[in-house]
């Protein structure tokens, strides 16, 4: 069993019952998906987003562990070179053994890994308890040999709560260790 899973199932569970007062497991916010997906932004030479696509989607088998979507235009928009059906983009969704095992990466090796950082925001929630990350360079991920790739690409990256309210599904990720932004204080 993934070691982030278990910390869910035998310290996060205890701790949001007791700090929400819910009575019954089944009602504590649980991450149900990941999103990841990266777009392609060569618009203006339609054959290189055809030769970079095989390179990025095996960077995302790498990522992921996981064969991804490749997403294609719905119509073609003649400013930018574009046609429908093109490759725009990969996506991939991550559920069960394969998510537990990406998010506890992303916690502990790859987001210290990022340049400059200083936390992830803590007002990137939707509203609805889902929660966005975006990641500027895909070689913080150390899965990615720099030697591979052909140009650096941001990637974003969506966590799924079964939980409605933000508040909840903030207090599920801060004690999955996830490192949010300290609050300065101002002199």
């Amino acid at each position: 069993m993934n070691r982030l899973k278990e910390k869910y199932q035998q310290e996060v569970l205890k701790t949001l019952m007791k700090e929400f007062s819910y009575k019954n497991p089944n009602q504590v916010s649980k991450i149900e998906k990941v999103i990841l997906n990266m777009g392609v932004a060569e618009p203006q030479d339609p054959h290189a987003r055809e030769k970079v696509m095989p390179l990025i989607v095996k960077q995302f088998e790498d990522i992921t562990g996981q064969h991804p979507q490749v997403t294609k235009a719905r119509k073609a928009i003649s400013n930018f070179k574009l046609r429908a059906g093109d490759p725009m983009g990969v996506m991939v969704t991550l559920r069960g053994e394969l998510m537990w095992e990406f998010l506890d990466r992303l916690i502990s090796i790859t987001l210290p890994r990022v340049k400059d950082f200083r936390g992830v925001s803590k007002v990137a929630f939707d509203g609805q308890g889902n929660y966005s990350l975006g990641i500027e360079e895909q070689i913080s991920f150390p899965e990615i040999e720099f030697d591979q790739i052909d140009r650096i690409r941001p990637l974003q990256v969506n966590i799924v709560t079964s939980n409605k309210d933000d508040k909840e599904a903030f207090r599920l990720l801060e004690l999955l260790g996830m490192p949010f932004k300290k609050e300065e204080k101002n002199n």
